[in-house]
């Protein structure tokens, strides 16, 4: 069974500790795991709901009150399928769309200037990514679990890697940008 990166994440948080949606909603929003991947607010009950009827998460005991929460806890075969999906994820060398790729692919119908333009307002954003994610993992890396701080390295080693292309593509002079 396939998961998508979302689901994985999800089920992974539920397999750390026992949750519900709230709880979930906090973890991912103090790992900065929205910078990583498309977990929106309103989507973490769909998957949730979606582990659950996959039999990949389920809720021990229903909630006596209507307003109560309702915890999930991984299943057995959660935790299979979602091992067997993170050492897919990490060992596996998959092809990820990017959008800069498909701009970069159209330069015909840029400019010189607008090119050179779009890359240094791109270097500036990359730059203040790199020093947020940076503070971030500097407030949050003590106390953050090995996998927390394994995507922070990798997302910094990323980031570091998108500037310097990113840098040297600045300096070079207009006219040998086409």
């Amino acid at each position: 069974m396939e998961l998508t990166p979302a689901e994985l994440t999800v089920l992974g948080l539920v397999i750390e500790r026992p949750q519900h949606g709230y709880d979930l909603q906090q973890v991912i929003e103090q790992r900065g795991i929205r910078q990583w991947t498309d977990i929106g607010f309103s989507s973490i009950y769909y998957l949730l709901t979606k582990l659950e009827q996959r039999g990949l998460l389920h809720v021990p005991e229903a909630p006596a009150a209507g307003k109560s929460r309702r915890v999930f806890h991984a299943t057995t075969e959660g935790r299979k399928v979602a091992a067997r999906n993170a050492l897919a994820f990490v060992a596996e060398a998959r092809p990820v769309p990017h959008p800069l790729l498909v701009g970069v692919a159209n330069l015909s119908l840029l400019s010189a200037q607008q090119y050179a333009q779009a890359l240094r307002t791109r270097l500036a954003q990359i730059e203040a990514r790199i020093a947020a994610v940076g503070a971030v993992q500097q407030v949050r890396s003590a106390q953050a679990p090995f996998a927390a701080r394994e995507v922070f390295s990798y997302s910094l080693s990323l980031l570091e890697a998108e500037r310097q292309w990113l840098a040297s593509r600045v300096q070079v002079p207009d006219d040998q940008q086409s």
